[in-house]
């Protein structure tokens, strides 16, 4: 019997290596789309074990709403040159500007939709035909519909009802011209399962994931980061509070968790014990409506 044991999380990282390779062999113009966030920067680990020595084949690129957190932006930065590897950034607000298009109004006024035009706009600039992301089905029930291997059209629309078959981790990119392809090597991860992989290889984060005190916005249930992009109304509940964060997106849309996980450890024993999923607890843009998500991404989102 051999000394080495081939355990679940390596079977999910050899899938995802596998993936990574694919996408190199079968696109001209892939991209890793990079926000900053455990699942990118899992992704970002897990291309440097599918190409190191060499460089990677593809840019990390992030669209940029202009309401990210602070430390996320930082440690997109930090990462990008850690790792030696091109960074593309480009930023919603310029795309409101340049097409004049009318952000959300609210309390919580989000960018998500519009980010979306920047997102189809970039695939365009650059001619990607393939766009890696950290998308996982367990995150919502929109994205246990997709494929490993999803296609967009020419105007990088999702049909939920028009996917490919995918046996025998056999993946299909032939597209025509104008198309893309949106790619999932850590489809089949679980929150949990990206955590357990982040203690085992000791993969550094943003500290906005681990329990820190922070001015919030108590509001429905929810503990929302004070920032210049919420509108704060009379006889709202400001407060401090020891949290951290399951997700990282917007600060617009994004709800603390009250915690004291200060390490993994903590961390993966709350997440063992919650029985909420990560965006179902802290994501607010996908309480606008049942499908939220769903008619986001058949519009072109990520």
């Amino acid at each position: 019997m051999s000394k080495y044991h081939f355990d679940y999380l390596d079977n999910l990282e050899s899938e995802a290596i596998h993936i990574f390779r694919e996408v190199a062999g079968q696109f001209e113009r892939p991209a890793l789309l990079f926000s900053g966030g455990k699942d990118s920067i899992t992704l970002v680990h897990l291309a440097l074990k599918a190409f190191r020595p060499g460089k990677f084949p593809f840019p990390l690129v992030h669209i940029d709403t202009g309401h990210n957190f602070p430390e996320a932006l930082a440690f997109r930065d930090h990462l990008a040159e850690k790792i030696g590897e091109k960074l593309i950034v480009r930023n919603v607000e310029d795309t409101i500007k340049a097409k004049g298009l009318t952000e959300q109004k609210g309390k919580f006024a989000s960018r998500n939709a519009l980010q979306t035009f920047t997102l189809l706009d970039t695939i365009e600039e650059f001619k990607f035909d393939a766009c890696i992301g950290g998308a996982r089905r367990d995150e919502e029930k929109a994205r246990a519909k997709e494929r490993i291997f999803s296609v967009r059209d020419e105007f990088g629309q999702w049909d939920p009802k028009l996917q490919r078959p995918e046996l025998w981790n056999t993946y299909n990119g032939k597209i025509h011209k104008g198309e893309n392809v949106r790619v999932f090597p850590i489809s089949n991860w679980t929150e949990l399962d990206v955590w357990n992989y982040i203690r085992r290889n000791n993969i550094e984060l943003p500290s906005i994931y681990y329990a820190h005190e922070r001015e919030v916005l108590e509001y429905e249930n929810q503990l929302v980061a004070t920032s210049e992009f919420i509108r704060v109304d009379p006889g709202d509940s400001i407060v401090r509070k020891t949290v951290r964060y399951r997700t990282v997106g917007d600060m617009t849309c994004t709800a603390a968790v009250e915690s004291n996980a200060s390490t993994i450890e903590d961390i993966i024993s709350e997440i063992i014990a919650t029985k909420t999923s990560e965006r179902g607890e802290t994501r607010i843009d996908d309480r606008v409506s049942e499908a939220a998500m769903e008619d986001r991404k058949k519009n072109g989102y990520f």
